[in-house]
């Protein structure tokens, strides 16, 4: 299988923010940007979200990776509510639908990307990295390579350190044009083991990945069309193909 991977050899030595989740997408990046020699500054957001599962993995990928830091900062977004992720609103099973899901949560990638951003200034680095792609996603508005760019940019007006030119600040996404399929190739190239990774949006009680929310059927589907084996432990399989 042939897939577009864009080189993080630019970051060797190199500090670098890394919005850690535990997913698949977050702990990819994490193994290549190891890989890559770079010095990986990991952030995980608490933001008190439904499937908190994916706070134990994160704190396992950056155990295992040696991160150089790893915080895991408190912010409770659901205060403001307004998901199926911070609110009690149900998560839906019907399939990955057209539209932005109420699993979207409102603005999500741009808190935590400031946050990052802080981070990135306060240490010295201009580097950040998030898991974002633009294929085989939900429909999140901040997942499209416009609000990157946009985010960029405005990194370099509201620091100092771009004021002054004493940085460039870069998001980097290195999965950014890869389908579902092609992240799961990359994380068997990176040699992420994936069974530490976490996707589902809607854990049972006994911690299992439900198989029916819209982020266990992307990565069922992932694997599937990579041809590669899928670790994860589902209540109930998802159906062939991610769909509805």
């Amino acid at each position: 299988m042939t897939i577009k991977q864009i080189p993080l050899s630019e970051l060797a030595g190199k500090p670098v923010v890394l919005l850690l989740s535990g997913g698949l997408d977050s702990a990819t990046c994490l193994a290549m940007a190891s890989n890559a020699g770079a010095k990986v500054l990991a952030l995980t957001i608490d933001y008190n979200q439904r499937h908190r599962r994916e706070l134990e993995a994160a704190d396992a990928l950056a155990a295992r990776y040696k991160v150089a830091r790893h915080i895991r900062l408190p912010l409770d977004l659901r205060g403001f509510g307004g998901s199926a992720l911070t609110d009690d609103i149900e998560v839906p099973k019907e399939g990955v639908l057209p539209g932005i899901p109420v699993t979207y949560v409102p603005a999500r990638n741009t808190i935590f990307l400031s946050v990052a951003l802080g981070w990135a200034e306060a240490s010295g680095g201009s580097d950040l990295l998030i898991g974002v792609n633009a294929l085989d996603y939900s429909g999140y508005p901040d997942c499209r390579p416009e609000f990157v760019a946009a985010f960029e940019d405005m990194a370099n007006l509201a620091t100092k350190a771009g004021v002054e030119g004493t940085a460039r600040y870069k998001v980097h996404t290195p999965l950014q044009a890869l389908t579902k399929a092609g992240i799961v190739q990359a994380a068997v190239e990176a040699g992420l083991d994936m069974g530490m990774t976490w996707s589902c949006y809607d854990p049972t009680v006994d911690g299992k990945h439900c198989g029916q929310c819209d982020s266990c059927r992307l990565r069922q589907k992932g694997f599937q069309e990579a041809g590669v084996p899928d670790p994860t432990l589902y209540a109930e399989k998802p159906p062939s193909g991610g769909g509805a």
